[in-house]
């Protein structure tokens, strides 16, 4: 049965729950250090020292902006992320979660976000003051008006401002989303959208004050923001984090954290249980304890139903339980969360003769599969249509509280996208995504915009992708991107994909016979072309998937040769 989201939570910003907790001397925040080569350290906010410190912060803003002005946060993944994104929301101003420009391949998008959300206020910390400065100075930004440090705002204990009224419809903050090659997009997430997208996440997956949610997905990426950041201010539990990058430098990192805290809830694409399964060795396994685990989402990516049954089969055997493993399934459009599997642990179903992973049930909201021909999105009020047969694929769907307001200073693209009509019902969103609902139950296939059609037939990538990987030893799984494109010919596929790391002499061409061959044998296409690539060579969005978009600009040109920006 469908749980309806309470009004009272719709009615009350997120932020004001820290009021609730303005003596608890509980840890709220955590940020594990690994900077240090031996151990990781604890710094930690309590309940108490974070209101404090988010009163500074809205403190200064409150003499810098107006209410409703943008405000970007441009900070590492530490305390003074937390402390600035909560202090933007107790100002009543529009977050704009960014990352720092640390790493190369975020800036291109840092200036394309900058450029669009027009945040003349930029919050960080006092290490990145002087990167930041040469940063606005070298990029094609507008240049901020103050870049403010909040870990040195003096913090004042006697402070007792309360949160700057908002209503349930203003914009809490701007959710740029990530893996595409347009310029870039910002949700408008609402109060009302935030408060009840992290309803239904603790709902769905019990989260209370007795939950530690723990994980290294960045702030600035939708689900790191809601499990790491929101959730948490919403059930008054505690969050321990680190930085990605640790993660990635040393995947077993993720283990420790799961297996160092009590009821413990984390959240990873798929591609990182991937990561955790091939890059841990059994032995290293064996030093967690994982019976702790109480909720271990996989979302933002298609969920394998290899990489289930492989990183079960892992550890399962060092006490992590079936039955935390929930599939997912959200977008930013929606505020993250859709639907959801349950208990029972993950479900494998055939849908259209492929293997996919159940995702489960929504929670608070609606969820319809339309009928969609090829990949063109039908017109506005084109509401008269017959959804497909039961378990039949179509597009999702959805509508219900946790549904942004639309796209920042895009309204055409929000009327085509947000504004669907579905049996004389307006305000559905489209979410450009493939999926079936058997027995109430979810399945998502993948994205309209991927499905690739040669001779009057759709081929999901993910299959083709999949195919590939597993042809060769020198693949591997979220490694491959397979996309379509245009030629004398017609349309055809393209495979470009990464050789492993630390890989041994080699035969190219071998490896382009494999792979050609085991499409063809399995899908009956032939690939265009094969790119082979060294290892990270494929541009991945924020969470660290692959874009296969941004993939075919930078390996395929329009005259059908590849991209110098391939080698």
């Amino acid at each position: 049965m469908r749980s309806e989201v309470p009004e009272e939570v719709l009615r009350t910003p997120l932020v004001r729950r820290l009021l609730e907790r303005a003596d608890v001397e509980r840890p709220a925040y955590t940020h594990l250090d690994c900077s240090n080569r031996h151990e990781p350290v604890e710094n930690t906010l309590t309940w108490a020292e974070l209101l404090v410190h988010v009163r500074a912060v809205a403190a200064k803003l409150r003499e810098v902006i107006r209410p409703g002005d943008r405000v970007a946060i441009t900070a590492r993944q530490d305390l003074s992320y937390v402390v600035a994104f909560f202090g933007a929301l107790y100002a009543g101003a529009v977050a704009v979660p960014l990352s720092a420009p640390d790493v190369r391949a975020h800036r291109e998008r840092l200036v394309g976000v900058l450029n669009d959300c027009d945040a003349d206020i930029w919050l960080t910390s006092e290490a990145l003051v002087g990167r930041l400065t040469e940063f606005a100075e070298a990029e094609p930004v507008p240049a901020p008006r103050e870049i403010i440090a909040v870990d040195t705002l003096p913090a004042d204990p006697a402070d007792r401002s309360l949160p700057s009224p908002v209503s349930p419809e203003d914009p809490a903050y701007l959710q740029y989303t990530s893996g595409t090659t347009r310029s870039p997009a910002g949700v408008i997430v609402t109060h009302r959208a935030l408060s009840a997208a992290c309803w239904q996440i603790c709902d769905a997956y019990d989260v209370d004050e007795r939950t530690t949610c723990v994980g290294w997905i960045p702030f600035f990426h939708d689900m790191g923001l809601a499990q790491l950041l929101a959730g948490t201010m919403h059930s008054g539990g505690r969050t321990v984090f680190i930085a990605p990058l640790e993660f990635i430098r040393r995947p077993e990192r993720w283990l420790l954290l799961m297996s160092s805290y009590p009821n413990t809830l984390t959240a990873a694409p798929n591609f990182a249980y991937d990561l955790v399964t091939e890059a841990v060795p059994e032995a290293k396994r064996a030093e967690y304890d994982l019976s702790t685990v109480s909720i271990a989402l996989s979302g933002s990516e298609p969920v394998r139903a290899a990489t289930v049954r492989e990183f079960l089969a892992a550890y399962e055997p060092h006490g992590f339980p079936r039955g935390a493993f929930r599939p997912s399934y959200g977008l930013a459009e929606a505020t993250v969360y859709v639907a959801s599997g349950d208990s029972d642990g993950p479900v494998v179903a055939e849908v259209d003769g492929r293997e996919v992973v159940e995702i489960g049930r929504p929670r608070g909201q609606r969820v319809r599969v339309v009928p969609t021909p090829d990949r063109v999105l039908p017109a506005k009020g084109d509401a008269d249509r017959v959804l497909p047969a039961k378990g039949e694929v179509g597009e999702i769907w959805v509508k219900g509280p946790n549904v942004a307001a639309g796209y920042w200073r895009r309204p055409d693209l929000t009327a085509e996208v947000f504004d669907a009509e579905l049996d004389g019902e307006g305000g559905w969103l489209r979410t450009g995504d493939l999926g079936a609902i058997r027995d109430g139950r979810l399945s998502v296939t993948g994205r309209i915009k991927d499905l690739i059609i040669i001779d009057g037939r759709n081929h999901s990538p993910h299959d083709i992708e999949e195919t590939v990987a597993a042809a060769h030893p020198l693949l591997g799984p979220e490694r491959v991107a397979a996309f379509s494109v245009d030629g004398d010919e017609g349309e055809g596929v393209v495979v470009v994909a990464e050789r492993a790391r630390k890989a041994p002499d080699f035969d190219e061409s071998e490896i382009e016979r494999a792979a050609t061959r085991a499409v063809a044998e399995r899908h009956d296409v032939r690939l265009r072309a094969f790119f082979l690539v060294k290892p990270g060579g494929l541009p991945r969005t924020s969470s660290g998937k692959v874009a296969r978009s941004a993939a075919r600009t930078r390996y395929w040109t329009a005259d059908g040769t590849e991209s110098p920006h391939g080698s």
